[in-house]
């Protein structure tokens, strides 16, 4: 009687609960170096929140020793069961990877839904997604991870999350599907990436032709990268104060000091343990990082752990074969000094800091970010028909302007370009640069 009770209160409620239980192994305690177990707990529970459930109970566990059927010993096992005996729980969350054997005999042992950090994390790309790529990779990373987890149906929370994200949606029709027909879907999703692909591929060449440099946003997430993104681009990104709020990259223009035209990249939040598949389907989207002429590593210096946060970013872009610590192009932006007292900032030393909110320190950073584009770029002079709009046009989008006089000879013109846009205006125009 009294689960049927629950059973109804939970079908007439918005909010989901959750248990989150965090193993704390070996392996992972030295992985874990820098680290508060309440910092843990916190991103454990921002992951919950971030689709919304409720989270009302948590338990850190501690492991001598992975139990191979059920990850955990007898005895917590056993605690737990009582626990969801009496709280009645709807998921519970393993903050760590579970093979499909450890979780289906979870399970069983305490009649709840359970799932491990990838299904959670797999449930938020979920219901993120908004464009056609975001959501092929999110089907093809949930793919790839249900393919090995055919044991049951996932009806516990189809029916009150009502078709939405990973575990209420593409997993109740995944669920039905027999393993050839999962793999059939994952070729096809693949298909479908790689013409992807394949389009911003002739995009970005397009773009060369015509071309604006890239800078990209990188960071943790939650650092303020769309904050930021927002800020210097005159967006209106989705930026709100949660876990993996942007999913989907956005492009947008922004001008630099001197009116350079640059295109600014905002890209999806790393998070530590991110699972290795959910980078292999987002490679894609992350490639736009490789052709970057700026990478902005955003960092949310208002936490006492952002060196931990800012070691996994730099695994996952070496992961995606980007040197760091040799990278000149790099800046390692310190975001949220607005939350810093004075000794705080002072203890940055000589970092870049900004406010993406208030904007302080936004206009040094941009300095930063020209000298950098510009160099390799050499001062050209150019002396232009006066009738001649086009071409002065084109200077202005593809170069910065550093000096300008209108006289009865034209428009004489310094530009400071790359050489390889010098190639086109002369070719394209016809105009010989002039010598002062």
């Amino acid at each position: 009687m009294k689960r049927a009770t629950a059973k109804r209160r939970a079908l007439t409620t918005i909010k989901v609960q959750a248990f989150i239980i965090h193993p704390v192994t070996p392996a992972s305690k030295a992985g874990e170096v820098g680290r508060d177990i309440s910092d843990i707990m916190e991103e454990a529970e921002g992951l919950a929140h971030a689709i919304d459930l409720d989270v009302v109970w948590t338990r850190v566990v501690n492991l001598s020793k992975i139990q191979a059927g059920y990850f955990f010993g007898k005895g917590v096992r056993e605690e737990i069961a009582e626990k969801v005996k009496d709280l009645e729980p709807d998921i519970v969350i393993v903050n760590h990877t579970l093979s499909p054997v450890q979780q289906r005999n979870l399970e069983k042992e305490w009649n709840a839904k359970v799932i491990d950090r990838t299904g959670l994390i797999l449930e938020i790309f979920g219901a993120r997604a908004q464009t056609k790529e975001g959501r092929i990779q999110v089907d093809l990373a949930a793919l790839q991870y249900q393919r090995s987890r055919l044991v049951r149906s996932w009806t516990h929370l189809e029916r009150q999350r009502g078709g939405g994200g990973f575990l209420g949606g593409p997993g109740e029709r995944q669920i039905e599907l027999d393993r050839r027909q999962i793999d059939q879907r994952i070729i096809q999703l693949k298909k479908e990436l790689e013409q992807v692909r394949r389009t911003r591929d002739l995009s970005r060449k397009n773009r060369d032709r015509v071309p604006f440099p890239v800078v990209a946003l990188v960071g943790y997430t939650n650092a303020g990268k769309s904050t930021l993104f927002n800020h210097l681009t005159g967006a209106k990104v989705f930026a709100k104060d949660l876990l993996f709020a942007t999913l989907d990259p956005t492009m947008r223009q922004m001008k630099l000091p001197g009116g350079q035209v640059a295109i600014l990249s905002d890209t999806v939040g790393f998070i530590s343990d991110l699972p290795t598949h959910l980078v292999e389907a987002f490679r894609s989207t992350l490639e736009q990082v490789l052709y970057a002429e700026v990478i902005l590593h955003v960092i949310d210096a208002s936490r006492h752990d952002y060196e931990q946060q800012r070691q996994d970013v730099i695994k996952i872009l070496e992961d995606l074969g980007i040197s760091y610590e040799e990278n000149d192009h790099i800046i390692e932006v310190y975001n949220k000094i607005d939350r810093l007292s004075g000794v705080q900032k002072s203890d940055l030393g000589r970092r870049t800091m900004i406010s993406a909110v208030s904007g302080e320190g936004v206009a040094a950073l941009l300095g930063q970010v020209t000298d950098i584009l510009n160099r390799g770029r050499e001062v050209v002079r150019f002396i232009l028909k006066s009738e001649d709009g086009r071409a002065l046009s084109w200077l202005y989008d593809h170069a910065e302007v550093v000096a300008r006089k209108d006289g009865a000879k034209g428009v004489d013109v310094k530009v400071r370009i790359a050489p390889a846009n010098l190639g086109k205006f002369t070719e394209s125009f016809g105009y010989k640069r002039k010598k002062g």
